[in-house]
């Protein structure tokens, strides 16, 4: 109901959308109908605009049925004239929307963006850029009812009769769980990701971001960003079964560099007066062959954090004292000291707990750093995935070759100061 109400708001004044759509009430609009040619006898500069509510035809404008019958309006039936509407060859009005929003790199504080765990650190804040491998999303009309899903990284595809019969599948969970909820009918949704699975750059949050856009413009209802986030935020985490940070949706949304400010009365963005340009020379991106799910790792410290872990606790707090040195060092843009807290970061994450490091993490980072990198960290919760290095623009290039040679992956990228774009057309 809500995504065909969205094209009359677009047809039609706001009161009329509005009327039709008391007018609609629970039953399900099929199809929004343009008749090309035929006008409107309520408006004869305009073309006829329809509704299909059930078996019924109903005219957008004076809300009549287009058969001999009863529709109820303020408690009264309005009766017809089939003659006023062409039946058979209507043609169906489609929206196509495509989507995509960027991943990120985060340099100092993260897994203080769960909550509760940036309650317990006066101060707790993570730093992130946002990066030019997007994830992406398409959405087009079906040809009939339904709903249908394809990943493009996963190779999967579901089909649906209806979006209920997604509450419990596990196949595609977090897109099913997004369709969900906006109780989506009648569109195919195609997605795609720039960056590898299980990366650790925030590659579903930003997927997340791309879809909620996409399905929030083709609802026509407006949201504001702290909505969209929520909604983000909450559907992942059913998604998942565990809880999900805030961080990652923020550059997903905003792009730009920026400081996550977590405090007891909210969550602030704050972008940082960093040249893009200026970082974007000094940093090496690389992807270590292994995926890692950064739920378990993230859940795992929360865990013990929450249940009085000395060390856990300690070691949180030595990564927010990081974070803060790093906003600083890089609005001084004093990049020696930004290499040094990135290494800093790294050394007193990996005492959180088993397995967020590898050998090959290991052989990786001692590589890039011998190469004259001055700071090295996996990106995420660690275990696999992404990892960065930060060196002098001079440098860069054996980094980038020791990386390769012990097994990394280069992934090419560029610092992105735009967010998520969500762009409409009615032509495939």
């Amino acid at each position: 109901m809500e995504f065909l109400g969205a094209q009359l708001r677009r047809e039609l004044p706001a009161k009329s959308a509005d009327r039709y759509l008391d007018l609609a009430g629970d039953r399900t609009v099929v199809m929004v109908i343009e008749q090309p040619g035929r006008r409107s006898r309520h408006r004869p500069d305009e073309h006829v605009l329809r509704v299909r509510i059930a078996d019924q035809d109903v005219c957008a404008r004076c809300h009549h049925a287009s058969i001999d019958g009863t529709l109820p309006v303020a408690g009264r039936p309005i009766r017809s004239n089939a003659a006023h509407y062409a039946r058979a060859a209507d043609i169906i009005s489609p929206v196509y929307i495509e989507s995509s929003a960027p991943t990120r790199i985060d340099l100092a504080g993260g897994t203080l963006d769960i909550w509760p765990l940036y309650l317990f650190h006066d101060n707790a804040q993570t730093i992130n850029a946002a990066i030019s491998l997007r994830a992406r999303c398409s959405i087009q009309p079906r040809a009939s009812r339904g709903l249908s899903i394809v990943s493009g990284d996963t190779g999967r595809r579901v089909d649906v009769a209806h979006w209920s019969e997604l509450h419990d599948n596990h196949e595609l969970r977090l897109l099913g769980r997004l369709l969900h909820y906006f109780q989506a009918d009648g569109i195919e949704v195609q997605t795609r990701s720039e960056s590898p699975v299980g990366a650790g750059i925030a590659g579903s949050s930003a997927l997340n971001i791309a879809v909620c856009g996409a399905l929030v413009a083709l609802s026509g209802r407006e949201r504001s960003d702290a909505e969209i986030m929520q909604i983000a935020m909450n559907v992942e985490a059913q998604a998942i079964d565990v809880p999900t940070g805030v961080q990652d949706y923020r550059p997903a949304l905003y792009g730009g560099i920026s400081a996550v400010e977590l405090a007891v009365d909210g969550i602030r963005r704050v972008p940082l007066p960093v040249s893009p340009a200026d970082l974007q020379k000094r940093l090496v991106l690389a992807y270590t062959g292994a995926s890692r799910n950064s739920g378990i790792n993230n859940w795992e410290v929360t865990k013990r954090h929450i249940d009085g872990d000395r060390n856990v606790q300690q070691r949180f707090a030595r990564i927010r004292d990081i974070a803060v040195a790093m906003r600083d060092a890089l609005e001084r843009q004093a990049w020696d000291e930004v290499g040094r807290q990135i290494a800093e970061e790294w050394e007193n994450r990996k005492g959180l707990a088993p397995g967020v490091t590898t050998p090959e993490i290991d052989a990786i980072l001692d590589a890039a750093r011998n190469a004259g990198a001055t700071g090295g960290k996996v990106c995420g919760a660690g275990g696999g995935g992404c990892l960065v290095c930060l060196g002098e623009p001079a440098d860069v290039p054996a980094i980038r070759q020791a990386v390769t040679a012990h097994g990394g992956q280069l992934l090419d990228f560029t610092i992105e100061a735009e967010g998520l774009r969500v762009e409409s057309r009615t032509t495939a």
